[in-house]
């Protein structure tokens, strides 16, 4: 069968199946893109820029950097309806350019892999302080106690193994079930709970906190706050928080029913991507603000800031707990989708059962974990290149791997794709809104990520 052949067939089905309808990919790529940023790192790079003037260049960066490329991901997922190497293959030979833009799909694949090691470690620990939070572990603790709960908790290679270990299982155990008994049902009953528990936590905060000192800062912009570097800083969490350019939204967009609107699904998702990192924010600092402390305390704002203000509020062992639990719903439905690119892969291309694939793909991701897992722990202390090896992977794949699939992302879809393509897939027609996206994928969106990866790698400072 012919490259050209094999596209066309590729577009019509995946050996995956398909999601049963747009709600459930909405739901999934949602999912997948609401995670440990939004919940965790969203909350303090805001608190560490300023606040409502570092929302505001975020928001937009988010509709004029990050919607484009994923609209962009979602296409060519659909399009070559394989998983991300394979995709990019067809698609590439397809518009007559070359095999060789496989590499963009493998950038993808090896991206979420690399994430997914040191993830599953990070949830563990989340998972091993919501019985931290029942046990009363937070309650009448000072700052110093609070801090040297986390410095233990991360030096304990053996608990954090054992909660590493088991948020590894529970990837397994949904992503093994394949397309809709699995992804699809887990997303169908993990985003309707996460979005409860933020719900009743925002109500919590309402009540305990100082929910309107916590409204001004996030939404009351003092532009004198907000430095050059802010504004980059929002580019790159604008660009990272949709989980575009790790192969996920490609491999989710390969489900995608036929006739299902591309361009209004991004929309939502990044509309309901956007809106759960301003209701984290709406939990989280009106209990800092309550309880006296820095919201630019930095990544510490989790595991040590907010148990420490939960350890003095009225039901706070119990809102704590319900509040590393959102965070475990948040970091599961994101391990799903890192996962899923190079499962995919190893079905279509070894011919693999999906359960094989799927154990095949953990233990390997789990046993790099173990490198993230020592580098708190005994191997603090072995330093190369960026640090430890959980410093040098998360820089690889942050700082290198994502921009570098971004890029190359919009370039295809913007440059590569012949518009009768591109326009085919969107299902928009010519007219102004396909003409927007054109023009932000192939212009504003590629100049915004070169500006990220630049900035991320240091190679310019500001």
């Amino acid at each position: 069968m012919s490259e050209q052949a094999a596209g066309t067939f590729n577009r019509r089905s995946s050996l995956h199946g398909h999601w049963s309808s747009r709600l459930a990919f909405v739901l999934a790529a949602t999912g997948s893109a609401v995670g440990l940023g939004n919940i965790w790192k969203f909350p303090y790079i805001v608190g560490e820029y300023g606040g409502g003037a570092f929302v505001m260049v975020y928001l937009g960066a988010v509709f004029a950097v990050g919607l484009p490329i994923m609209t962009s991901e979602i296409l060519l997922g659909r399009r070559g309806r394989r998983n991300p190497i394979a995709t990019m293959r067809i698609l590439g030979a397809e518009e007559g350019s070359s095999r060789h833009w496989q590499w963009l799909g493998a950038i993808g694949v090896l991206a979420g892999f690399l994430i997914l090691s040191f993830y599953s470690v990070i949830a563990g620990w989340v998972l091993t302080y919501i019985v931290k939070s029942l046990t009363g572990s937070f309650e009448g603790a000072n700052l110093q106690q609070v801090t040297a709960l986390f410095e233990s908790t991360a030096d304990d290679w053996v608990l954090t193994t054992v909660g590493h270990s088991v948020f590894m299982i529970m990837t397994v155990v949904v992503v093994a079930l394949g397309v809709q008994h699995g992804l699809e049902r887990a997303v169908r009953i993990l985003m309707p709970l996460l979005v409860l528990c933020l719900l009743l936590l925002v109500g919590y905060s309402y009540i305990e906190g100082d929910f309107v000192r916590g409204w001004d800062f996030m939404f009351s912009p003092n532009w004198q706050a907000l430095s050059s570097e802010g504004i980059l800083v929002a580019l790159g969490q604008a660009f990272f928080t949709l989980s575009i350019g790790m192969g996920t939204i490609m491999a989710y967009g390969a489900y995608l029913p036929e006739g299902a609107p591309i361009t209004s699904s991004a929309l939502i998702v990044a509309l309901s991507d956007t809106a759960i990192a301003i209701l984290a924010g709406l939990v989280i600092f009106p209990i800092i603000f309550a309880n006296g402390l820095d919201p630019a305390v930095g990544p510490g704002l989790v595991f040590e800031a907010l148990p420490l203000a939960f350890g003095q509020m009225p039901g706070g062992m119990y809102f704590g707990a319900l509040f590393f639990v959102l965070v475990t719903f948040a970091a599961w439905t994101s391990s799903i989708g890192l996962i899923e690119p190079a499962v995919a892969w190893i079905v279509e291309t070894f011919y693999r059962p999906r359960t094989e694939a799927t154990i095949l793909v953990a233990v390997a991701a789990w046993l790099l974990g173990m490198g993230t897992v020592f580098s708190f722990s005994i191997w603090k202390d072995k330093l190369f290149w960026q640090g430890t090896i959980f410093d040098n992977l998360e820089y690889l794949s942050t700082n290198i791997l994502l921009p570098v699939g971004g890029l190359l992302i919009t370039v295809f879809a913007g440059w590569i794709l012949c518009r009768n393509s591109s326009s085919e897939e969107l299902g928009v027609g010519t007219g102004f809104l396909y003409k927007g996206w054109r023009l932000m994928a192939r212009f504003v969106a590629p100049a915004a990520v070169v500006l990220v990866f630049l900035h991320a790698t240091g190679l310019i400072q500001l």
